[in-house]
């Protein structure tokens, strides 16, 4: 059996259900904005990470692609939107789509400022090393987010970046190209995993962002 690293698991698992919690949370903070309440009377408008989770996807296979150290992404439960309640339908529906993948990016531009400010401990010898876990953490919120952003940017329903490209479309080619790529959404992305095209899509856009951050 491999040894684990659990600091490393445990820092990841974090900042990943952080991520996650954040995302879906400005999905659903945007959809209230914009006029309907769906999500926030479910109590979705929240930090607290319980009322996010899905067990299989913030869960158990983040767990085991950490631990296994396979580039697969973890989701919560998706935020319900009522596109008829949103002042300007498909236009704010985009709005709520783009939040998410936003929301990411705006942490890992934070993580990146606070990393940038970090002062290296210990000054003298003897002293407990604090920066050394603070910075492994703000580094690992830069990629997740980085990460996070991109890959929900693939424009492949149920993802955002397929609702996003759905809302931008005519009505009537939205309409079509949804019902055409929401039914294979999951197969599609998993083909993607299976055939490495994640690395062609995820991988260059995430690298350039990075570059920018770091």
């Amino acid at each position: 059996m491999p040894d684990i690293d659990f600091a490393r698991v445990f820092i990841t698992f974090i900042v990943l259900l952080f991520s996650l919690t954040v995302h879906e949370s400005a999905h659903a903070w945007t959809a209230s904005r914009l006029g309907d309440p769906t999500a926030r009377r479910l109590g979705r408008v929240s930090l607290n990470p319980v009322v996010h989770a899905d067990l299989v996807g913030t869960v158990l296979f983040p767990l085991l692609a950490i631990i296994g150290n396979i580039p697969l992404i973890g989701w919560a439960k998706p935020v319900p939107v009522n596109v008829r309640n949103l002042k300007n339908g498909r236009r704010d529906y985009v709005l709520v789509a783009a939040a998410g993948p936003a929301s990411n990016l705006v942490l890992a531009v934070l993580s990146s400022m606070v990393l940038g400010l970090l002062t290296v401990s210990p000054m003298r010898v003897g002293e407990p090393n604090v920066s050394a876990p603070i910075a492994a953490l703000l580094s690992t919120a830069i990629l997740t987010n980085v990460l996070l952003a991109v890959f929900n940017m693939i424009p492949i329903p149920p993802l955002d970046g397929g609702n996003v490209l759905g809302g931008l479309l005519p009505r009537s080619l939205g309409a079509k190209y949804d019902a055409l790529m929401r039914p294979y959404g999951f197969i599609l992305l998993y083909a993607l995993l299976l055939t490495r095209g994640f690395d062609y899509l995820v991988i260059p856009p995430a690298r350039f962002l990075l570059s920018w951050l770091q």
